[in-house]
C-alpha cells in the first residue's frame, strides 16, 4: 500500500480537496492523508464545492504536519508551493511533487471549482501513477 500526504500552508482548501479526490478515486492500494504546516479549519467554501462534485469532505479536520512522521508516507504532494518550507526528510520521500496550485483563499466560488478541477486532474494522474506501481 501506498502512503500519500498533502501538504499546503493551513491545510484547509487546497489540501483537503487533494485529500477528498484521492479517497473516492484512489483504491485499497493507497492511504492518504493532508495536513498544514500550520492548522486551520475546512474552509467552507471547500467544502461546497467538493460536494457540488459528489465528494463529502465535511468530516476531514485541519491537522498539522508536525503531529505525522515523514517516515510513513511513500509520497508527499506540496499544492502551494511550500515544499521550500518543508523539513528536509519531507520532501526526500520516494515521490515528492510541488504542484503550486492557486488558493482560492477569498476568491469568488468559479475560482474554487477551477481550483479543485485542477487538484483532481492532477489526483486522479497520480493515483493512477501510484497504483500502476504498487506491488500486488
Amino acid at each position: 500500500m501506498k502512503h500519500i500526504m498533502f501538504v499546503c500552508k493551513k491545510n484547509s482548501r487546497r489540501s483537503q480537496m487533494a485529500e477528498g479526490f484521492s479517497r473516492a478515486l484512489g483504491d485499497v492500494k493507497i492511504s492518504v492523508t493532508s495536513s498544514g504546516l500550520e492548522a486551520s479549519q475546512v474552509d467552507p467554501t471547500t467544502v461546497e464545492v467538493m460536494s457540488e462534485a459528489g465528494i463529502d469532505i465535511s468530516n476531514q479536520a485541519s491537522k498539522p504536519l508536525s503531529e505525522f512522521n515523514s517516515y510513513d508516507y511513500d509520497a508527499v504532494i506540496s499544492l502551494c508551493g511550500c515544499g521550500v518550507n518543508l523539513p528536509v526528510d519531507w520532501v526526500v520521500r520516494d515521490e515528492f511533487e510541488d504542484w503550486q496550485l492557486d488558493d482560492p483563499e477569498g476568491q469568488s466560488i468559479e475560482t474554487f471549482r477551477r481550483v479543485r478541477d485542477e487538484v483532481k486532474e492532477r489526483v486522479a494522474a497520480l493515483v493512477t501513477q501510484l497504483e500502476s506501481t504498487s506491488k500486488p
